[in-house]
């Protein structure tokens, strides 16, 4: 049994060396801007693996210098009660654990806010399961007890897919518009909003599947509640 121990201490060392790591790396994005997420360098291989050129296009863009429209469309889009919530809407992962279960062991809805997708698209692979999840929860935790409610958003904006190797608020708006965050217009940014939850979709006609989302319907319901999302002042 002594080995059945020692195998399960050098597991719970491992897991709480990983969640120090997660404090130290989130510790400094309050200062420093993160350069890349692990989304980003598993799309960077996918493209790119041994190629000099590579079509993965990234800017960043300060949260001042990103136009409120183009905030409030997003909050809208993926997360309305973003400024309120502590990192978690209990009542949409309710429902995403009954849709799960009734799906069997796959998992078909993540019921994830804006922080939860953060987490995920920072450190945490694509795969879908609980175990993902669990970690995903912890890593929300302290993103929410770290950082600032205003930085978790800048941070998403400018690392967030918005297409085929394309990331962040700078590369979208330049793709897509030839223009800039702070300069694109209420409508440009209602369309960049729509295309969060298929971003390769929106990018690329290839991407898109049977039943794929109605960008029209949704840059609608967007465009419907921009004026109600109440963005606090920049600290």
């Amino acid at each position: 049994m002594r080995w059945l121990t020692y195998f399960l201490k050098c597991i719970a060392w491992g897991f709480v060396s990983i969640q120090l790591y997660f404090v130290v790396q989130i510790t400094l994005w309050i200062f420093i801007n993160p350069s890349s997420t692990a989304f980003q360098r598993a799309e960077h291989w996918r493209l790119c693996q041994f190629s000099f050129t590579c079509p993965i296009q990234h800017r960043w863009v300060p949260y001042a210098q990103i136009s409120n429209d183009l905030k409030r469309a997003i909050l809208v889009s993926e997360d309305d009660i973003f400024f309120i919530h502590p990192g978690v809407r209990i009542e949409d992962m309710q429902k995403a654990w009954e849709r799960n279960q009734k799906a069997g062991s796959k998992v078909v809805r993540g019921g994830s806010t804006i922080t939860q997708q953060l987490a995920k698209n920072l450190f945490l692979s694509s795969e879908k399961n609980y175990f993902r999840k669990t970690q995903e929860l912890i890593v929300t935790g302290l993103l929410e007890l770290i950082l600032s409610k205003q930085r978790i958003l800048e941070i998403y904006m400018n690392s967030v897919e918005w297409g085929e190797g394309i990331f962040g608020v700078g590369a979208a708006t330049q793709h897509y518009f030839v223009s800039t965050p702070k300069n694109i217009t209420r409508d440009q940014a209602v369309s960049l909003a729509s295309a969060l939850p298929a971003p390769k979709c929106f990018d690329k006609s290839k991407y898109c599947k049977r039943g794929s989302i109605d960008f029209s319907a949704r840059q609608q319901f967007i465009l419907e509640g921009m004026d109600r999302i109440a963005l606090p002042k920049p600290k």
